[in-house]
This record gives C-alpha cells, structure tokens and sequence, in this order.
C-alpha cells in the first residue's frame, strides 16, 4: 500500500485548521493580487491589513500577477515560470527598457514584439501575452527542455542551434541559472502565513504580506 506523505508545511497548515471550530469552512481562492487564500468566510479575498506600499517591487508584483495567472492560464504556460522570468527581466517594471532595445516587463526585442502582435509593448496585458506566446512556441521547439527554452528567451533561437544547447555567453549562462533557481523557489512554497483583515477575517496565503 502507498504511503501518504505529509511535507512539514502541509502539516503545520493542517494544524492551523484543526485550530478552527467545526462550523469554519476553508474555502481556496486566487486574490485580485495574485496571491493564493485559503479563508474561513465566502467572498473576494480582500486585501490584508497593513499589506504592501503604493510603491515598490511587491506592489509592482502586486499589480501584475492576476495578469501572469489569467494569460498563463489561457496558454498552458506554468505561471511560477512566467512570474521567475518577468522578476529576471524587468524587476516587474512595465516600462523598463535595455541597453539591447528590450521592452517591457518580459523584455520583448521590436521584432518579438512584430512577430506576435503587440503595438504597445508598455502595455502589461499585450506584453505578457506576447511574451507567454514567444515562450509557449519554445516549449514545444524545444520539448520542455526549460534550459533551452531559457537560453533561446536570452539569446535567440540561432544561438542555441548553433550551439546545441546554451551558449557560452556569461549573461545567457546567469540568466538561465538565475531563472531557474526563481522557479524553483516559486514552485516549492514552504509557508502559508496567516493573516486577519480589518473585519476580523482569517486568511491563509502563500505569500507574506
């Protein structure tokens, strides 16, 4: 018989709702910021007290995520890959520009830009689709192999024929690495924090606030 195994933040979460009376439920649901909650009460996930500044990287992330998870969700892209790439590429900038011409938050080059439809690469919702587009049409170039499919994002897809794999170059290496190691880190969450709103309402997310 198949052994049932319990990861220690499964079971310290599992903990915390046995810490409930019988009469909670605990619903699952995605919050306008991205984050996932778990919650004892029905409704929208509203936003946690003292949550993040009108500025700054997790505001930014903030802002751009329910984007990441509705587009991901549309092409079959994995939204933690998604997520690690913009953080590598642009910090979550929508207007960030590179020395190479790169714009926007997935860092399309004008010709990605062209090749996929989007006239304003400064918007968010065209600049995330026509980057999970670029890398959708990657993965299946590419089989899933994520190095490749990384390398051929930084690089170009000539580099990585010519090659066979990453190429030599320092910034392409980082950047694959770096990439990586972001994914792994998203897809392997070790903590669900509790939280109470304002109202007096119990959420559990993935994220700290």
């Amino acid at each position: 018989m198949d052994k049932m195994v319990i990861v220690p933040w499964l079971l310290g979460f599992l903990v915390l709702l046995a810490g409930l009376s019988n009469a909670d439920s605990i619903t699952r649901q995605r919050g306008r910021d991205g984050r996932l909650y778990f919650t004892n009460r029905a409704g929208a996930a509203p936003a946690i007290r003292g949550t993040a500044p009108a500025a700054g990287p997790r505001s930014r992330r903030a802002r751009v995520m329910p984007l990441v998870y509705i587009l991901a969700r549309q092409y079959d892209i994995d939204a933690q890959l998604v997520r690690a790439i913009i953080r590598v590429e642009s910090n979550f900038k929508t207007r960030a520009v590179s020395r190479a011409g790169a714009q926007g938050l997935m860092q399309l080059m004008p010709a990605t830009a062209a090749r996929y439809g989007v006239t304003d690469p400064f918007d968010p919702k065209a600049n995330i689709e026509g980057g999970i587009r670029f890398l959708k049409d990657l993965w299946r170039r590419y089989q899933g192999d994520m190095r490749r499919v990384l390398a051929a994002y930084n690089a170009g897809e000539r580099a990585v024929k010519r090659y066979g794999g990453i190429p030599p170059y320092p910034e392409t290496q980082r950047y694959v690495a770096r990439v990586l190691a972001l994914y792994n880190t998203y897809g392997a969450s070790s903590r669900i924090y509790r939280y109470r709103t304002a109202r007096g309402r119990l959420l559990f997310t993935d994220t700290p606030k």
